[in-house]
């Protein structure tokens, strides 16, 4: 279980927190979605539980264990808005053994297949995917590290419709076996999979849907 208590993101920068008493929880194998505009700290949320930021204060706990960003850094996989802009590899199997050399081509395929890209040609480059499947691989990349929390940010941006329905169904499939949370602007194709959701605005953030 995720918890998160009363935590607060203040840089010195800003002149008014970008996080304000944040509270919420999430249970093993539940997909949870924080819906908000740009600007509204959502990004941030999750780049403090990928250990990319440290929170100013409050709490995270996974199972009642409180997390450094240490701990963060290896708990939680992080999928960005337009992740295929950071790909690495020259082909499909460089770009998912990346920082990971010693990982089994077997490993390698039980990532793809988690996504549907069984078929894939492991030589072919990550960038003559058609979009949807540069997400999926995407999420093969965090998936192939497993994570405990696996988070995305705006998974669905730039995404025609039928895209959008594909990776919602793939993200459906995905919660049978991962702790997932989702922060976008859009939740039109993602609500309706979703088991807990929050709105966020100005870092503050207030509970919508419940199980």
């Amino acid at each position: 279980m995720l918890y998160l208590k009363d935590l607060y993101y203040h840089p010195a920068a800003t002149s008014e927190p970008i996080l304000k008493g944040v509270n919420l929880s999430l249970a093993p194998q539940e997909l949870g979605m924080i819906v908000g505009p740009s600007g509204s700290g959502k990004t941030t949320l999750l780049e403090i539980l990928a250990g990319l930021a440290e929170q100013t204060r409050g709490d995270i706990r996974w199972q009642k264990q409180a997390l450094t960003s240490i701990h963060l850094q290896q708990l939680a996989g992080l999928v960005f808005q337009f992740p295929e802009r950071h790909f690495c590899g020259s082909t499909i199997l460089e770009e998912l053994r990346f920082g990971h050399p010693e990982l089994r081509l077997e490993q390698v395929q039980e990532a793809l297949a988690e996504v549907d890209l069984a078929h894939l040609d492991l030589k072919s480059s990550p960038h003559a995917l058609s979009g949807g499947q540069q997400r999926r691989l995407a999420l093969a990349v965090q998936l192939i590290r497993q994570p405990n929390l696996l988070m995305l940010d705006e998974p669905t941006a730039g995404l025609d419709w039928s895209m959008r329905s594909q990776l919602a169904k793939l993200l459906h499939k995905l919660k049978e076996h991962w702790t997932l949370l989702i922060v976008t602007h859009d939740p039109d194709e993602l609500e309706g999979i979703a088991d807990r959701c929050w709105r966020i605005d100005h870092g503050k953030i207030t509970v919508t849907k419940e199980p």
